[in-house]
């Protein structure tokens, strides 16, 4: 009896204790790589606040300054290269042009459709954000680039990718 006992204080214990989580690598250099994604970002924001503008008018900006070759800078590509509804980058343009930055032109190959340049005044204040984001890259980028390779060699060397599996198998509340 007094076996039983010790047996099954043990297993009530055990199932009490925290179990040791099989992804906690995975989870520490994604959370890694965020906390140094997110202090760029933060700084990011900063310099465009400080520029005068929105964070979400200097993506604009920068979207449509960096349109690659072949492609046309139309709402419709913005939206998509933004992340961001249609609607919402039409509000963000309308913001922009009044204030100086983007301005509308009709696409030549269909005049229905309409591109966006930056002004003179865009470009100047895009050009000012890129030198302070290039900066801060320069002495970021070593950390962001540790902390993404550090989640890629845990993913590689295997810590996660059975425990992954089996975790995506089970139904989540």
């Amino acid at each position: 009896m007094r076996k039983y006992i010790v047996l099954r204080y043990n297993y009530v214990v055990s199932r009490r204790l925290p179990r040791e989580d099989p992804n906690q690598h995975l989870h520490q250099a994604l959370a890694s790589f965020r906390h140094e994604l997110r202090k760029f970002l933060v700084v990011s924001e900063k310099a465009a606040n400080d520029a005068g503008l929105h964070p979400q008018q200097h993506q604009l900006l920068l979207a449509v300054a960096g349109v690659p070759a072949g492609h046309s800078s139309s709402i419709a590509y913005t939206a998509e290269a933004l992340g961001l509804k249609h609607n919402t980058v039409v509000e963000l343009v309308d913001r922009c042009e009044r204030e100086g930055l983007l301005k509308r032109t009709s696409d030549p190959a269909d005049r229905r459709r309409v591109c966006l340049r930056t002004t003179p005044r865009g470009q100047r204040v895009l050009d000012r954000l890129s030198q302070v984001h290039v900066q801060e890259l320069t002495l970021r980028g070593p950390r962001l680039i540790e902390a993404l390779q550090n989640l890629l060699r845990t993913e590689i060397h295997g810590l996660t990718l059975g425990t992954l599996k089996r975790s995506r198998e089970r139904k989540l509340p």
